[in-house]
């Protein structure tokens, strides 16, 4: 491998540093809103279930590629598994879909090693872009360097939410911190970042080259971050602001959102198209924003005995449950009743079903057997990458001449 044009900085920062104001995952938010970094530092970061599952999903994840590197010995291996077989999050879905991230990782490491024998494969590396951000710093899930490409792979344990790796900060910011790691080493020309969300069947890959990431450093990065970290600049609202710790709280995001309060006061025949667009521009923010400040006041009031003037904390819908389905099981059979009169028959779902006889044989024996009906019609902003559907009327119009 060629030696690197680009200048490195002094090296990624050790382990153990604990959580950066300006993170690579808060990077959408505090490039767009900058004083919102130092207002978020003030409010406790709480964990929730969904993002331990999405640790513990990694940990499962870099030990299969652990093992499947040669960094780690069999026993090792198989001690380490059985421990995590062991955590409350494991199940055999879980495993299923970190597999899939593991079967992609392993395809873009050989294709990293078909370009260079001595491709650079890391783990979980600590990443240093602290020469752009001041203290920056964030782990790369898998970083991967040969001869032109420095690639950073990332996975999206989530459910919800597809993410794309075109124009993502946090990506970008990845990428940075393997240059500054990698740079001054190797002849690097392209950075690659790609997110896979297994759980949503979503791969997406952006590409730059090493100078377009450098100018986005130097004249996006660099001034939000230098404001961003003295509180400075301007407080503004967006789809950055859906993970935001203040998002209920924030004056400027609720100024914005109450935008839309002078329409309530119209029967909708009378909005002008102008105003239905606007609208519906601004109705997923407003729902979300609506929604961020019920959750705050019912934590506010549940968890911190705030009293809102009004209201009262009371026990919301509940649904019966058994408290152990073995034992009523093994009750009722006790009692003469058979298992198909206690038990449903239920056909695998379609993903587990290719799981168990593969994606082969699923494919083969299964072909005609499996539909994907059409998706009830919605509107989406003109951006969405999904095709526009005629309406009724266009095809009822054509259906006559």
């Amino acid at each position: 491998m060629a030696e690197q044009k680009v200048n490195c900085a002094s090296g990624a920062r050790e382990a153990g540093l604990g959580h950066a104001l300006l993170n690579a995952s808060g990077a959408d938010r505090w490039i767009n809103c900058p004083p919102s970094a130092r207002l978020e530092e003030a409010v406790d970061e709480e964990t929730s279930e969904y993002a331990k599952e999405g640790s513990f999903a990694h940990s499962l994840a870099e030990t299969y590629l652990a093992h499947h590197l040669g960094l780690i010995k069999k026993s090792e291996f198989n001690k380490r598994l059985k421990k995590l077989k062991q955590d409350s999050f494991y199940n055999q879905e879980l495993d299923d879909y970190v597999n899939v991230y593991v079967d992609f990782a392993i395809e873009k490491i050989n294709e990293a090693r078909a370009r260079t024998a001595d491709a650079v494969v890391l783990l979980e590396m600590k990443l240093d872009y602290s020469e752009w951000v001041p203290s920056g710093f964030g782990t790369g899930v898998l970083v991967l360097v040969s001869d032109d490409v420095l690639e950073v792979i990332d996975m999206k344990f989530g459910r919800g939410i597809e993410i794309s790796a075109i124009d993502n900060s946090q990506m970008r910011l990845y990428g940075l911190g393997a240059l500054n790691q990698f740079g001054c080493l190797y002849n690097i020309n392209t950075v690659r970042m790609t997110i896979v969300q297994p759980r949503l069947d979503n791969i997406s890959t952006d590409e730059m080259s090493v100078d377009d990431l450098m100018y986005w450093a130097t004249n996006t990065v660099m001034g939000a971050a230098e404001k961003a970290w003295k509180g400075e600049g301007e407080f503004l609202p967006g789809d950055h602001c859906r993970f935001c710790r203040v998002r209920a709280t924030c004056r400027v995001r609720a100024e914005a959102n109450n935008r839309l309060a002078c329409y309530a006061f119209q029967e909708p025949p009378l909005l002008t198209d102008e105003e239905i667009v606007e609208v519906l521009d601004a109705a997923d923010e407003y729902i979300r924003w609506i929604a961020d400040v019920q959750a705050f006041a019912l934590d506010q009031a549940a968890n911190h005995g705030k009293q809102w003037a009004g209201y009262k904390l009371v026990e919301g819908r509940s649904v019966r449950k058994y408290v152990d389905e073995t034992k009523v099981a093994e009750t009722l059979q006790a009692a003469g009743y058979s298992e198909d009169q206690i038990y449903e028959r239920v056909l695998l779902g379609i993903t587990k079903m290719q799981k168990a006889v593969g994606k082969k044989q699923f494919n083969e024996l299964l072909a005609g057997l499996v539909e994907k009906p059409p998706g009830k019609p919605k509107l989406a902003p003109e951006s969405d990458r999904r095709s526009a559907l005629k309406s009724t009327a266009e095809i009822d119009f054509k259906e006559d001449i």
